[in-house]
């Protein structure tokens, strides 16, 4: 057992130690008694002779004393020299294996109940404009044709099942029967209630109901970077298609997202989701947005003020809203502005009162700006034209539409489709010609949106406004820090 050798040399040293540090004390203790003594001579004199006694008999007999503390340490260390001679080896030692049974009660109860346990699977999808009662099941797992013949004549399931695109869940038991089948509808796009019809089985059979429910807001956060357009970029990032439009309306009066978008831009987005149940049903507005292009940070706000109509600000306070769109058409580009130019069908030197888009057909078209369609409808070489009204004798025009979606006298909105992308009347290919009128003259539209803007938070709404700035840039924080984990 070799390795005990280092520990009996520790304790040989430790021995002799303890034998010289028990000597040493011994004489210490003896020359303390000594000046005692002398002291007690003077003040008690029959302690100071039994005391003298004592000390003579230790000063008579030093080394019994002396070999007496030696016999008692060199015996603690032959009890540990014993100790460890007598230590097993642990690696010579047997394994040995306990095992316990353990009773489970009732085992096979449980068991049967599992095996006995109905066990229902829930499917969720979207209706296609092909789908029939029994693809549309059939595509969801369920195979059931009572429950196909009762969604082909009940008229309820009839009609919520004609639209594509609505949110259909299907409940189905373990022989793939129908349960309960749900779906899930809006009426109109800005309704913030939802319309559910509920197919379910009875014990007198299949029955459906419908019924409204408000919707629920969520809110989530993204981000991406620009590597070739920013619709690539917020398509990376599942961006919907509402958001983007929202993002670059924004914006529109600080970035030219046509020719100034750089790449490697960035950006952030809170936005609201509304759901049905807790299924997306659509999106709602942007909450917050950042855009650092350039390295030039553009932030905003949606901001309501008391009474008034909600809209987007910077965010030291500053509107960001301008009476008009920065263009008619999003992600085009412009392929002809204003000025003298050769007319591309007739070859001849004619003035362009205009700006075109190149987009392709049935891109939507938006109004600019808030107003009253004046027209709607065919107009020699512009072909399907929409001419909107606004405030301050302004005029819009949007002509070669392949559709018209307003009629005259209608009232619309900032942002809101007036038709689609075409190549209708004198056009050589799909595009939008766009013109701005101010008392029936043709000028320029940067020149007109470029200086349309709104006021500022009022000082009443400051304290309220600050408040709600703080909170927005914890939440741009989370997005950006969410787009950076994302990408690398």
């Amino acid at each position: 057992m070799t390795f005990l050798n280092p520990l009996k040399a520790r304790l040989s040293a430790l021995t002799i130690s303890l034998l010289l540090q028990g000597t040493a004390a011994l004489s210490a203790g003896l020359s303390a008694a000594q000046r005692a003594l002398t002291w007690l001579d003077g003040q008690h004199p029959q302690l100071a002779q039994a005391l003298g006694a004592i000390r003579q008999g230790l000063m008579r007999h030093p080394k019994a004393i002396g070999l007496s503390l030696a016999s008692v340490l060199l015996a603690g260390g032959g009890g540990a020299f014993a100790i460890a001679n007598l230590g097993p080896d642990i690696s010579d030692q047997p394994v040995v294996s306990v095992t316990t049974p353990v009773t489970v009660a009732g085992l096979a109860d449980q068991a049967q109940a599992i095996d006995q346990h109905v066990l229902n699977l829930i499917r969720t999808d979207l209706t296609r404009s092909s789908d029939t009662p029994e693809s549309l099941l059939r595509r969801m797992g369920v195979v059931d044709t009572q429950a196909a013949a009762f969604l082909r004549k009940n008229p309820l399931a009839k009609q919520a099942l004609l639209r594509s695109g609505r949110t259909v869940s299907a409940e189905v038991n373990n022989q793939q029967q129908l349960r309960q089948l749900s779906v899930r509808w809006l009426s109109n796009e800005n309704d913030t209630a939802f319309q559910r019809l509920v197919v379910k089985r009875t014990d007198k059979g299949l029955e459906a109901s419908q019924e409204s429910s408000e919707l629920s807001t969520s809110v989530r956060m993204t981000g991406g970077t620009v590597a070739s357009s920013l619709y690539a970029a917020a398509d990376e990032a599942r961006l919907p298609d509402a958001i983007i439009s929202q993002l670059t309306d924004i914006f529109s009066s600080q970035i030219d997202f046509h020719r100034t978008l750089r790449k490697g831009a960035r950006f952030s987005v809170v936005y609201e989701v509304l759901e049905a149940d807790g299924e997306p049903i659509r999106t709602g507005r942007v909450l917050s947005a950042e855009f650092n292009n350039e390295n030039k940070l553009y932030q905003a706000i949606w901001f309501q003020e008391n009474g008034q109509k909600g809209s987007y600000y910077a965010l030291d306070g500053k509107s960001l809203r301008r009476a008009y769109l920065a263009a008619p058409v999003a992600f085009s580009r412009k392929t002809s502005g204003m000025g003298m130019r050769l007319h591309p069908i007739f070859q001849t030197l004619q003035k362009h009162n205009g700006v075109d888009y190149a987009a392709p057909t049935g891109t939507p078209a938006m109004s600019v700006g808030d107003g009253v369609v004046e027209f709607a409808g065919v107009q020699g070489g512009f072909g399907n034209v929409v001419i909107v009204r606004h405030g301050g004798n302004h005029t819009t025009v949007y002509a070669h539409l392949s559709r018209i979606h307003v009629r005259p006298g209608q009232t619309i909105q900032k942002g809101q489709t007036v038709g689609a992308v075409g190549s209708t009347g004198w056009s050589t290919g799909p595009h939008l010609h766009f013109e701005f009128r101010v008392n029936g003259v043709h000028v320029d539209p940067q020149s007109v949106i470029q200086q349309a803007q709104s006021t500022p938070v009022s000082p009443a709404s400051m304290a309220r406004f600050n408040a709600s700035v703080k909170y927005a840039k914890s939440q741009l924080q989370a997005a950006a820090q969410m787009r950076d984990t994302s990408e690398q």
